[in-house]
């Protein structure tokens, strides 16, 4: 495993990290906010813009969804609802929205406006609509407060203390 992107060390740019991290394969994003959380995601084709590997009714576009049945979200730290470091894989049927490649957005894991995992195109905020594509822990529903806050302590706009991009 090599690192290829820091956003401390890169810069907190979109522009940046596509130039980095895009079309290298297996890849593992970890995000710290400012809040002290930990959580991010593993995708198995990797972000990229070879339209091959996008749904085909998004290959005529100049973004679209990368099918990875093996992707997964995972939770490191979370110290406002005391838990423990968990692994949530896509759900069944969900596949086909793993993961968003688009240029004007840092990395994406799942489907929505939000998605499960979403960094703004500065790479210093992002959003979560956690269980959206991925599963969710035991005993949270989707589309409530705890769901949407469980990654990284609120749903919109939480703030990243560190961006790292890892290649498999």
């Amino acid at each position: 495993m090599r690192k290829g992107f820091s956003a401390k060390r890169d810069g907190f740019d979109s522009r940046n990290w596509h130039s980095k991290c895009d079309n290298k394969g297996k890849t593992l994003i970890v995000i710290k906010t400012k809040d002290n959380f930990i959580f991010g995601g593993f995708t198995q084709i990797g972000f990229t813009n070879d339209k091959s590997k996008w749904r085909k009714q998004d290959r005529n576009d100049t973004e679209g969804w990368i099918i990875d049945p093996k992707a997964f979200i995972f939770s490191l730290r979370n110290d406002k609802n005391d838990r423990k470091p968990e692994k949530f894989k896509i759900k069944q049927g969900e596949e086909q929205f793993a993961i968003h490649y688009t240029l004007n957005k840092g990395p994406i894991f799942g489907f929505g406006i939000v998605g499960d995992i979403s960094l703004n195109y500065d790479l210093q905020s992002g959003s979560s609509n956690f269980g959206f594509s991925y599963n969710l822990p035991k005993g949270i529903k989707s589309n409530t407060n705890e769901a949407q806050s469980y990654l990284a302590g609120s749903y919109y706009k939480w703030v990243v203390d560190e961006l790292e991009t890892y290649f498999i």
